[in-house]
């Protein structure tokens, strides 16, 4: 089967593609915005395009003419994107539209595409993939808004789709320049340079951590499947902001501060229910927390992270007061 990832370069992109090829013809589109072309698995075409280049993406499909396209690519900085939000609709809901046109074009079969749990905003606990979505940032909102549209491509066009939410993926590969993004990104960045790790008020926001080969090898499996909906896929043990600032220390073996910024707006306790995924893949036994960081400190401590991405700010009314500062 031809198959196109988009954000292939990417943190998730890059390890889907790398599974999928061992059994698929696969190529990989990337603008190397948040990715890196040492990232690209060998053997696996790679064009560098931006998807909000029409002309591009067309071109691509024409050459590749895929089967299956998971789209892993977005801009996923959540926080930010309420200072961001032209070039967060930009990202997230431009390209995609250029690339449900380009299949719809060229024939595609199936679309299986990545959204997040930034759709549920604050809700019941834990998250079902039946809640009605209720995002709080424009991230989440350009991410619902693809969900819904992926709904009408598959009414309107015929085109087999899925959803994956996954949720605080983390591990070898991920994007340590950006001081917007990844929280245990952030962490680990800091810790391994000694420099204080900055958490957002009192740190007792709750997150469930998902480890990169989970999250890679359910997707993979799933884009196998027909008809999968709309499916979590992560991490499933809750822990406090402070304590995994805590775990990546240990991982790390660094002697970092931690230091206590004011609070930001976002949702304080997030993470999903795993029923579905269960039933379909039959199991589901994530990667513990301990386990993963220190595999992602190993292969952090091995690559030049070099600078931090920057970004101008599109409004800075009421501007988080540590980015003003940037």
């Amino acid at each position: 089967m031809r198959v196109l990832v988009t954000g292939g370069a990417g943190f998730i992109g890059s390890h889907v593609a790398a599974r999928l090829n061992r059994r698929h013809s696969v190529a990989v589109i990337d603008d190397l915005s948040g990715g890196y072309r040492r990232n690209v698995p060998e053997g696996v075409r790679f064009y560098r395009f931006d998807l909000t280049d029409r002309a591009a993406v067309d071109k691509v499909f024409m050459v590749e003419r895929p089967e299956l396209v998971v789209h892993c690519a977005a801009y996923a900085a959540e926080g930010l994107s309420h200072w961001m939000r032209a070039y967060c609709y930009t990202q997230n809901l431009v390209g995609w539209a250029n690339l449900a046109n380009a299949a719809v074009d060229h024939g595609t079969k199936k679309i299986v595409a990545c959204s997040s749990m930034a759709v549920y905003g604050a809700q019941e606990l834990p998250f079902t993939e039946d809640m009605v979505p209720q995002p709080e940032d424009p991230y989440g909102a350009a991410k619902a808004a693809m969900e819904a549209d992926l709904r009408a491509l598959s009414a309107v066009h015929g085109i087999d789709t899925g959803i994956i939410r996954p949720h605080n993926v983390y591990g070898p590969r991920q994007n340590l320049a950006d001081p917007y993004r990844n929280v245990v990104a952030i962490f680990m960045r800091q810790a391994l340079a000694g420099d204080p790790i900055t958490g957002f008020g009192d740190g007792t926001q709750v997150r469930a951590f998902s480890y990169i080969d989970d999250v890679a090898e359910a997707i993979v499996r799933l884009c196998e499947m027909d008809d999968i909906g709309i499916v979590n896929v992560g991490g499933e043990v809750p822990y406090r902001i402070i304590d995994l600032a805590e775990a990546v220390l240990d991982a790390t073996g660094s002697n970092s501060e931690i230091v206590h910024l004011p609070p930001r707006h976002e949702v304080d306790v997030a993470y999903c229910d795993h029923g579905r995924l269960r039933s379909l893949l039959g199991s589901w036994d994530p990667t513990p927390l301990d386990v993963g960081l220190k595999n992602m400190a190993e292969w952090a401590r091995s690559i030049e992270i070099g600078p931090l991405r920057s970004y101008t700010y599109e409004t800075t009314r009421n501007l988080f007061a540590p980015w003003a500062r940037r």
